[in-house]
């Protein structure tokens, strides 16, 4: 249980769900941890450092890095999970909605990684958290799903221009996970969704956990895009 022993691990947006979940995971197997959210408070509890901060703010972003290397050590993991999922018709969206996802989950992103590199140990870990809506076409997703496309692609291009450091980037796809955001959703909601899903459920966090410690850890892998969806985007549902 102690394969992370002494490694150092920054986790954003990890005080809630996915990324609390992976946080979790990683400081059981050994791991000191980071979190960045910007609710540090919250997140406070659960890691060796907690730092409060925006993905979408380079500056905060300096900070983060900084106080890592300071005070827990230089990185050997990075969970890039921050983002946010909000949907709507292509008609409703408007030029403010539009920025806020694409400055979240693309440039952040985009920086997240950028700004990390003076931090990382050689053969570093990173770990983009992506969505399977970037591997299929769902109603009212179509800029958050190009978001995470785009988080798919960088993913595969920032592999190729770190491979000579020895640095893995794999992606994770998470399907329909059950956090908190889907607290007070009418059972009938939540049966239509289980019912297009091909193992009839949401994944729970703690096996999107078990997706993101194998990517950290087999050495085998870059480059490459984990998809825990349940069979949504690749089985069809003949039952549903």
């Amino acid at each position: 249980m102690n394969e992370l022993q002494g490694k150092v691990g920054v986790v954003t947006g990890g005080s809630s769900g996915i990324g609390l979940a992976i946080a979790q995971r990683l400081h059981r197997h050994g791991a000191k941890i980071s979190i960045f959210s910007r609710n540090a408070n919250r997140a406070a509890s659960h890691a060796a450092l907690a730092v409060s901060g925006d993905v979408t703010k380079i500056s905060d972003l300096d900070h983060l890095y900084r106080e890592t290397k300071n005070k827990l050590g230089m990185i050997d993991i990075l969970i890039a999970n921050a983002g946010i999922a909000e949907t709507r018709h292509v008609s409703e969206v408007d030029e403010k909605f539009f920025d806020e996802t694409v400055n979240t989950n693309y440039k952040g992103l985009y920086f997240t990684i950028q700004r990390s590199l003076p931090f990382l140990n050689p053969g570093a870990s990173i770990v983009i958290i992506s969505s399977a809506v970037a591997h299929m076409t769902w109603p009212e997703h179509s800029v958050y799903a190009s978001t995470k496309a785009a988080a798919s692609s960088l993913t595969k291009s920032f592999a190729s221009d770190l491979i000579g450091r020895k640095i893995r980037v794999n992606a994770l796809s998470p399907g329909f996970v059950a956090t908190p955001m889907f607290d007070g959703t009418p059972a009938d909601v939540m049966e239509k969704f289980h019912s297009n899903i091909p193992i009839r459920r949401f994944a729970t966090p703690e096996e999107i956990a078990d997706g993101a410690y194998l990517l950290c850890t087999c050495q085998a892998m870059t480059g490459s895009d984990l998809v825990i969806d349940g069979g949504l985007s690749t089985i069809r549902n003949s039952s549903g």
